[in-house]
Order: structure tokens, then sequence, then C-alpha cells
């Protein structure tokens, strides 16, 4: 007995890309209408203009040094102090030097608890302070 081989048509099914085609279309739009572009700006590299030749030149703000080193000794302005004392030493040097900056120099090694009791005390009586630290050279 022989089997009858019936030949259908193409096997190939063919698919509607049409419908897929639609919703890469809205999400394509959807990204572009929903995106954030970044304004990014570019650093002013022009010079600043020279200060006019008749003004007088400003001298430079005196400074109150503050130096803390590796064993954690203080001084303030070269002259050696009990680091609790820095603050009420600090007061009376700004006594006579009203507009100075404070410097608080701190060796890499010292307490940094130190330094933080400094910067607190100062920032509780409204004194500005810049912390620099101290890195040995290696």
């Amino acid at each position: 007995m022989r089997r009858n081989r019936k030949t259908y048509g193409d096997d190939d099914a063919d698919v509607d890309m049409t419908p897929m085609l639609d919703i890469v279309f809205i999400m394509l739009i959807f990204f572009i209408v929903t995106a954030t572009f970044l304004d990014e700006r570019g650093i002013d590299m022009s010079q600043p203009p020279p200060p006019p030749e008749n003004q007088p030149e400003s001298k430079p703000k005196p400074a109150i040094t503050i130096y803390v080193d590796e064993q954690n000794f203080c001084s303030v302005d070269g002259r050696s102090s009990e680091c609790g004392d820095v603050p009420v030493t600090v007061e009376g040097l700004l006594s006579d030097k009203p507009d100075a900056n404070i410097i608080l120099r701190v060796h890499e090694a010292a307490r940094h608890g130190l330094l933080v009791n400094l910067k607190d005390t100062f920032d509780e009586r409204n004194m500005t302070t810049v912390i620099e630290i101290i890195r040995p050279n290696i």
C-alpha cells in the first residue's frame, strides 16, 4: 500500500511586521520627547583685563597661621601655644589685625580630633578659617 503524499502550498508563513514597526516608532518618539538634554558649559579661558594703572596696588590681607605638627603640638604665628589656648591667642591677635585670615596648617600625622576641635571652636566664634593639610615629602 502506498501512501498518498499531498503537497500543500508554501510552508513559509508571512508575518505582518506593520504592528511591530508602529510600536518601534511610537517608542522612538516617546524617548525623544521625554529625553533631557544637558546644557554643558565650557570654562571661560579668557584672561581678565589688567587693573587700571591709576589704581593703587592693594596690600594682601594679613594672615594668622596656626600650625599643628605631627606630635600634636600647636603654634600660632611661630610661637608655641597649648592647643586648648589657641582660640584665645587668635582672638588676641585679631584685635591687632582685625581683617586677618586664619590659616590652619595641620600635619598629616596629627590627630584628626584636634583639627576638628579647633575648626569647631573657630566656627562657633564666627571666625572663618582655611584648612591646609601638610604632607611630608617622600
